[in-house]
């Protein structure tokens, strides 16, 4: 893929209508909600995946979920098809040259993420595009750094499933302009419809520097036999109100996304409770990763 440099910076102000061609890279659970998210909102949105076969397996996941979506109610056949004709899909970053906002979504490996950060860098030809991460625990300065526009790198930090979860963080760098963290929250607020909130550039953030020592709590008492998974999820949701218990709640995550979150926040923090217990360690070494791989601390279909 031939790599074109960007023109030079420019300094002024936008407002937030100027924020109209959104890329997503990733096509997975958490990218795919991305996408819809921004094409139910009116925006031109390109996806990119790294083959074919991923790509078509997005594609079918997003159509699937916005049919869903108008059968239930929540968008009628005319907008589903509208926001389905604002999809286009790609295997090639360098089709992203035009795009406002590219929101990076794969897999939670501060190595791939900075790859992709820097083929951004080099192809997203907009002198002023915004580029985020949507990473639950990596540092967005480390993603910054890898640019030579620290300055327009930002977290924007949605929760599964993102089409229903109306919360999003704002997480800006050490690095990154006053001015991209305004038109950041204006597009999430302003164009997507969700809650911003802002969070320091530390490990976990907001919510899952909360959640996550919970869940891990929740498994280690489950390895340790104190409870069945059933008791400790039903004590949870009868017993605090909690609309999904932690050990659902983490096979909805993703047992591999739970233990790099933990992973991340034990080696900034070297607090034991941010510690992936064995058994965590264990599942995702033997495949079994919640709902998305049909098996995790419980089956599924």
């Amino acid at each position: 893929m031939e790599l074109r440099r960007r023109p030079k910076k420019i300094s002024e102000r936008h407002d937030v209508t100027d924020i109209e061609r959104v890329g997503v890279v990733g096509c997975g659970q958490m990218g795919a909600g991305i996408a819809e998210v921004c094409a139910r909102s009116g925006l031109d949105v390109m996806v990119a995946e790294t083959t074919g076969e991923a790509l078509e397996f997005g594609r079918t996941r997003l159509t699937n979920s916005l049919t869903k979506a108008a059968e239930r109610g929540k968008l009628t056949p005319d907008e589903r098809d509208a926001a389905l004709a604002r999809l286009s899909f790609t295997t090639d970053l360098g089709e992203f040259a035009d795009r406002d906002l590219v929101i990076e979504a794969v897999v939670e490996n501060e190595q791939v993420k900075t790859e992709i950060f820097r083929v951004l860098d080099q192809v997203v030809t907009r002198p002023d595009a915004i580029l985020a991460s949507n990473t639950s625990s990596i540092p967005l300065v480390k993603l910054a750094v890898a640019t030579s526009r620290p300055d327009q790198v930002i977290g924007i930090h949605f929760f599964n499933p993102a089409p229903v979860q109306r919360l999003v963080e704002i997480i800006p760098a050490l690095t990154t302009g006053e001015e991209t963290i305004k038109r950041a929250e204006a597009a999430v607020q302003g164009i997507l419809g969700k809650h911003a909130i802002r969070a320091q550039d530390r490990s976990g953030f907001v919510v899952n520097a909360l959640l996550i020592p919970y869940l891990l709590s929740a498994i280690r008492m489950f390895e340790s036999g104190i409870a069945s998974r059933e008791d400790i999820d039903d004590g949870m949701e009868m017993g605090c109100a909690h609309p999904m218990g932690p050990l659902k709640l983490s096979d909805l995550i993703g047992l591999d996304t739970v233990a790099s979150v933990a992973y991340s926040m034990y080696e900034e923090y070297k607090e034991p409770l941010y510690a992936a217990p064995p058994l965590l360690q264990r599942m995702v070494d033997a495949g079994r990763l919640g709902r998305k791989s049909g098996s995790g601390f419980y089956p599924y279909s």
